[in-house]
């Protein structure tokens, strides 16, 4: 069995009888024909027995070719329909609402509870007729009819001078169209009220048709969020002339959720600790991308940040400083950079938080090769001699040989040793002697050493400078 021809069957028959029966004009009936497919095949559903090829025998014995059994076949489905229609006359608003792209899941709560025929609401098919002939696609004004439904009551006349108003606001008639899809209710409402974003364009310098440019019928705005943007920029500092040039350069700061995902990216910022002024230096200096991929990326971004082993506050303090640079890069996933790297979360951090700018070698798709290895004995000794140089050691003095020959374990380690001998409470200069008279005290662990100081002063009854005195 044929079904597509038995679709393109009931498709004529079905706009044979809008049109000739029902009265309802060509275009429309053609249209409702073949935009309501789900409609024609529960037709077809309730003819299918009619339409069932008989068994051999009798009459049909004479049409055995193929072509005369598909004509046969018509005949059957065409007459059984015509019949149907006949003595079931069907609900002309269902298959309507199909055609203008209302699903029947969707269009239950729209059909009329006391009316059947199309012809019966003169003010709908008015409507729709307005809609049509103003260039708006007879598929889509099932979005208009979902959104804004009382626009099929208006009388003769409203709805064509609402589309003039929306023409007059200076709008061309393409603009219009993609703000009416996309925001079916101006329809219903003041467009002055609901278009404060123009005057906002006309105080920035840009023409008001410019809007109907990035509007996408497919999409639904927000226009009172799109003022919010603007007066944003405006509350940061910008002149009226950088708020336009900022909004040609980067559309979608309006567009793009009606300022959705710029808020999204600001929030993140703003929680990180920047202020007025980073803000405005991210945006006077915004990379060259959509602000969606630069507010997914610098999610991401931080997400790679904590991976691989950055505080929460250095995050803050890296998203404040180098947001521009977090947001500019799509990163690979960090393990998969650790291995391509062929390093651990340590040094690949201690990299990132040095040269921020590395980041922009490890995006997405591009080539990362393995590093070199780090020599990690003269790494510690430079360590070693550097926080020795910042507590007053000469280097190359025996007080600095003789420490350095002493020392035991990571260079990094020296300086929170250090810094916890000074919070307990001791003299800087006093530490730093009792560390050219026995280097070894940095050697031990801050809860070694402070274990023992704890032992001294609070079971042992010394002063701390005790501590002091022993080292002279």
């Amino acid at each position: 069995m044929d079904k597509s021809r038995d679709v393109r069957v009931a498709q004529k028959v079905f706009m044979e009888y809008l049109h000739v029966t029902r009265g309802i004009c060509f275009s429309d009936a053609e249209h409702m024909s073949k935009c309501s497919p789900i409609f024609i095949s529960k037709l077809l559903e309730k003819v299918k027995d009619a339409a069932m090829e008989p068994t051999e025998g009798g009459e049909e014995v004479a049409f055995r070719s193929m072509v005369k059994k598909r004509e046969m076949r018509d005949m059957r489905v065409s007459k059984a329909l015509v019949r149907l229609f006949n003595f079931h006359p069907i609900n002309e608003f269902e298959p309507f609402m199909e055609s203008i792209g209302i699903t029947p899941s969707e269009y239950e709560p729209f059909l009329p509870r006391d009316l059947m025929f199309l012809n019966d609401d003169e003010m709908l098919l008015n409507n729709f007729r307005v809609l049509c002939n103003y260039g708006i696609a007879r598929t889509k004004i099932g979005r208009i009819y979902r959104d804004a439904t009382e626009v099929f009551s208006f009388d003769q006349g409203v709805l064509a001078s609402k589309l003039k108003a929306l023409e007059d606001q200076g709008l061309s008639k393409t603009s219009v169209i993609k703000l009416v899809m996309s925001n079916p209710v101006i329809l219903v409402r003041d467009p002055n009220a609901e278009l404060k974003i123009l005057h906002w364009l006309d105080d920035v310098g840009i023409q008001r048709d410019w809007l109907g440019r990035f509007l996408s019928a497919k999409k639904s705005y927000n226009l009172g969020k799109m003022v919010q943007v603007l007066q944003f920029f405006n509350d940061l500092g910008f002149t009226k002339e950088g708020i336009g040039k900022l909004v040609r350069q980067n559309p979608d700061f309006l567009f793009s959720g009606s300022g959705k995902m710029l808020f999204s990216a600001v929030l993140i910022i703003l929680k990180a600790g920047s202020g007025k002024k980073e803000l405005l230096d991210l945006f006077l200096n915004f990379p060259n991308l959509s602000v969606d991929h630069f507010t997914r990326n610098l999610r991401r971004g931080i997400f790679f940040l904590a991976e691989i082993g950055v505080s929460e506050e250095d995050i803050k303090k890296f998203v404040v400083s180098n947001g521009s640079i977090l947001g500019s890069v799509q990163l690979k996933k960090a393990n998969s950079l650790l291995t391509y790297l062929s390093v651990g979360k340590k040094r690949l951090c201690k990299i990132v938080m040095e040269d921020p700018h590395q980041l922009m070698k490890f995006s997405l798709g591009s080539k990362v090769s393995r590093l070199p290895k780090v020599d990690l004995y003269g790494a510690s000794f430079k360590e070693k001699v550097k926080f020795l140089q910042s507590i007053g050691f000469v280097e190359g003095s025996e007080d600095m040989k003789r420490a350095l020959k002493s020392f035991r374990g990571k260079g990094s380690e020296l300086q929170d040793r250090y810094d916890f001998l000074v919070k307990t409470g001791l003299d800087p200069k006093d530490v730093v002697n009792m560390i050219k008279v026995a280097p070894q005290v940095l050697n031990q662990r801050i809860h070694r050493l402070e274990s023992k100081i704890s032992f001294l002063v609070n079971d042992m009854a010394y002063p701390l400078s005790a501590l002091e005195m022993s080292q002279k």
